[in-house]
């Protein structure tokens, strides 16, 4: 089983995803739209695509014209009927390749926030191990609409629309599940993104983000495993599993 990823910027990755595919026998390519933006891989060797984020705006095909390229893939991977996840950006392109608009947040998240899922949701196989709020870490400030025949899983207070499936395999998650501490701070580290956080939220910013992650991690690394299992059993009976090391 090959499974392609679609990478923006170097900190941006598949997270605790990785070890899940890799125990179920994917073989993974990412391909790095930032450093190579020409690249067009062909969609029809692989078994299945994960779309990251990144800090772009979808519509920024004049400054990022790999988006253009990308949302044509996502659209001929769906006409394969391959299982698709895209994560934040990613979510927003497979929102925009379903015809969806993409629009800026009513909130910018970025943190730690209370996410819910909606009656949909608690009953989907890779959400309905969510309870009624969660606490799950962010990091946008756009958003997508629910696309025309797909199913709205999550909401925030700040933002509706944090998850939606399309058909029974291609899920968009506006939220970041594959972090880890280290990769949050990974992204607290990186100088734009201070400046960002701190015009939201000042020089406590990252202090906060940091408190909450120790409090909140260990539960979004419950939900995360769940979630992201079921997400590689869309492959079948193709997929082979072994037994993780206890956490």
């Amino acid at each position: 089983m090959k499974l392609l990823v679609f990478q923006h910027v170097a900190f941006e990755i598949l997270g605790t995803l990785n070890p899940l595919l890799k125990d179920a026998g994917f073989r993974i390519r990412y391909v790095n739209f930032g450093r190579h933006p020409d690249t067009e891989p062909d969609i029809d060797s692989y078994h299945g695509l994960v779309v990251l984020g990144g800090p772009m705006n979808v519509d920024q095909t004049d400054r990022h014209p790999h988006l253009e390229t990308e949302v044509r893939l996502i659209e001929r991977a769906m006409q394969r009927k391959i299982p698709i996840l895209g994560v934040c950006l990613g979510a927003q392109l497979i929102a925009k390749a379903l015809g969806a608009k993409i629009t800026r947040s009513p909130e910018k998240e970025i943190g730690w926030y209370p996410v819910s899922p909606t009656r949909a949701g608690m009953e989907d196989p890779l959400l309905r191990h969510f309870g009624a709020c969660e606490q799950i870490f962010q990091w946008h400030g756009d958003t997508f609409e629910i696309p025309g025949g797909a199913v709205h899983l999550a909401r925030s207070p700040g933002c509706p629309n944090q998850a939606f499936r399309y058909a029974d395999n291609i899920y968009g998650f506006q939220f970041h599940m594959e972090v880890d501490p280290s990769l949050i701070d990974r992204w607290l580290r990186i100088s734009a993104h201070q400046k960002e956080l701190h015009a939201l939220k000042g020089d406590l910013g990252s202090d906060e983000i940091r408190r909450h992650t120790e409090r909140n991690m260990q539960r979004l690394s419950e939900l995360a495993d769940k979630t992201f299992r079921q997400f590689v059993r869309l492959f079948g009976e193709r997929t082979v599993y072994r037994q993780l090391p206890s956490r």
